[in-house]
């Protein structure tokens, strides 16, 4: 066994991700516990760390490397992941996720989460919406999937209608909405206090924070889980902290590397329910899924790593 400490240390130094079995990396806080989180009104746990599929991911399946797509799914359920974020405009990443999940017989060990969207800013049509839907279920093999959501507030009206009904039929768990625009809080808010949602998505970092002042606490009020996208700003925080290493102090919480540092930040806000980063390497599927486990901060501790940030 190899400590996920060392194999970052390791592959750092080569320059390179080394070529290590997933399964025999073991995090060095494997004392801890994953930490999860229950979705809001029911006894339901998940992982506090996802998988998104946006982005770095996104690519990797637009390329059609399935066996690249299998590695990470394997390494994220062999590190306790389970919420794979996914969209049917994220090019094949929803396809070809669902098409090697069932190959590896892994499909059943993830909580599937995808979105809805045939609007493209104008009205959606209910007949295409439909087929939308049915096109997710075959992709990712599963009926009920575990939560389909309006992406970016498209027609909610039309969309998330279609969604009551289906969660109504049993072909869904969990409904919601989605936004990574600031621009639309204001209407989310409103869809929030309106309609009966179980989750939402929503961008947040510890440089996006906007969200804590209204949104969160409504979140909590109404009892809806909370997907957080955009943990480290696309690449905003990963080009601030460039040539900067860790705070001495951040190994307080359990933390080794920046990645680690921005997603417990997001994880610990009591609003959070889970952090969905993308990738396209294994070695950051370790590191991220290292952020679910150990310590987290307090406030206190989230107001330090705030003003690190902030000096740099």
């Amino acid at each position: 066994m190899i400590t996920r400490r060392d194999y970052l240390r390791l592959s750092s130094a080569a320059g390179v991700a080394l070529a290590i079995d997933p399964a025999l990396l073991m995090a060095d806080d494997s004392r801890h516990a994953l930490i999860t989180r229950a979705i809001p009104g029911t006894s339901e746990q998940l992982p506090v760390v996802g998988l998104g599929s946006s982005a770095s991911f996104s690519r990797m399946a637009g390329e059609g490397d399935a066996a690249a797509v299998g590695k990470i799914l394997k390494t994220f359920v062999q590190q306790g992941g389970t919420v794979f974020d996914t969209a049917p405009s994220y090019g094949e990443a929803e396809r070809l996720a669902g098409k090697v999940a069932q190959k590896a017989g892994i499909d059943n060990q993830l909580f599937w989460a995808t979105k809805l969207n045939v609007a493209s800013g104008g009205s959606a049509d209910p007949i295409a919406a439909r087929a939308q839907l049915e096109q997710s279920f075959d992709r990712l093999g599963r009926s009920p999937l575990d939560l389909i959501q309006v992406h970016n507030l498209s027609d909610v009206p039309i969309q998330l209608g279609l969604l009551k009904e289906y969660r109504d039929d049993r072909r869904v768990r969990y409904i919601g909405v989605t936004t990574t625009f600031a621009g639309q809080y204001g209407d989310l808010e409103r869809i929030m206090r309106a309609e009966p949602l179980d989750f939402i998505g929503i961008d947040y970092a510890i440089d996006n924070r906007t969200m804590e002042k209204r949104i969160f606490p409504l979140a909590q009020e109404r009892g809806i889980a909370v997907l957080v996208y955009q943990p480290f700003g696309r690449t905003r925080l990963w080009q601030r902290v460039e040539g900067h290493a860790l705070p001495d102090w951040a190994a307080e919480y359990d933390i080794a590397s920046w990645a680690q540092f921005f997603l417990k930040f997001a994880i610990s806000h009591p609003a959070v329910t889970v952090v969905t980063p993308a990738s396209r390497r294994v070695r950051h599927v370790v590191d991220n899924m290292g952020a679910a486990r150990g310590r987290l901060p307090d406030e206190a501790v989230r107001d330090r790593m705030i003003r690190h940030i902030e000096s740099l």
